[in-house]
């Protein structure tokens, strides 16, 4: 399952406010892509895991110099998906043997957050972003709220800058939006510093995911439930 959410915005309102995520689980840190960011002032949630934390020293002290502009959520401690049961994958990538360990990667990833910035978080996303309803209702007892997105703009930063500057010309009043920022190579920033001024003169304003509640994804552009389906040659970050 995947849980697709916009921003919770009055239904008669104009203001095209939307909000960029970026998740940081594993790998480098693209630096490209947030100093594009911080030069045109746009803000962003940034979904960190405990690794990336922790080997991005850079990253962070950028991160943290901007406060402003970014706020940090938890991505788990390893970037495990939060799927529960021996053996099951995500992507290729195996989730959790039981609730007990989930719990131990949604708590390693705040503690970890916390202490690169000092600041407590309240959202999590898990890796993949798929969940199952077990994990689902495990996180929610923990006391975060689960971060869902309404548009994927870069599928785990393995696609090139055509399709997501496609991608992106699909943007809706309200979405979340979500891409990566762990991998340096990738056409995620060259993609987004095309089309992010486009869409400022459009009128959208991007704004952190901490400013707005959030509810459920309804235009149906993509569906809650997944069914099952291959595994990509190329394993998405999430």
């Amino acid at each position: 399952m995947e849980v697709h959410q916009v921003l919770d915005l009055p239904s008669a309102g104009t203001d095209k406010m939307v909000a960029l995520t970026l998740d940081a689980c594993g790998g480098g840190f693209d630096r490209d892509l947030l100093q594009m960011l911080i030069d045109r002032r746009i803000p962003a949630t940034i979904f960190a895991t405990g690794r990336w934390l922790e080997h991005n020293p850079s990253g962070v002290t950028l991160i943290k110099t901007h406060s402003d502009l970014f706020e940090v959520e938890d991505h788990g401690a390893r970037h495990v998906p939060a799927v529960i049961g021996a053996d099951r994958r995500v992507y290729g990538i195996l989730g959790h043997p039981d609730i007990a360990h989930l719990q131990t990667e949604v708590a390693g990833g705040a503690a970890a957050v916390e202490k690169a910035t000092g600041v407590k978080p309240h959202w999590y996303r898990a890796a993949t972003a798929e969940y199952d309803p077990e994990a689902l209702a495990a996180i929610s007892d923990m006391g975060f709220k689960v971060a869902g997105f309404s548009l994927n703009v870069d599928d785990g930063a393995t696609l090139d800058k055509a399709a997501i500057v496609v991608r992106m010309r699909r943007i809706k009043r309200g979405d979340i939006l979500i891409a990566h920022m762990n991998r340096p190579n990738s056409d995620t920033a060259e993609a987004l510093a095309e089309i992010l001024p486009s869409l400022v003169e459009q009128g959208y304003r991007f704004v952190k995911l901490g400013d707005f509640g959030v509810r459920p994804a309804a235009d149906g552009r993509t569906a809650r439930v997944k069914s099952p389906r291959p595994l990509s040659k190329v394993t998405p970050d999430g």
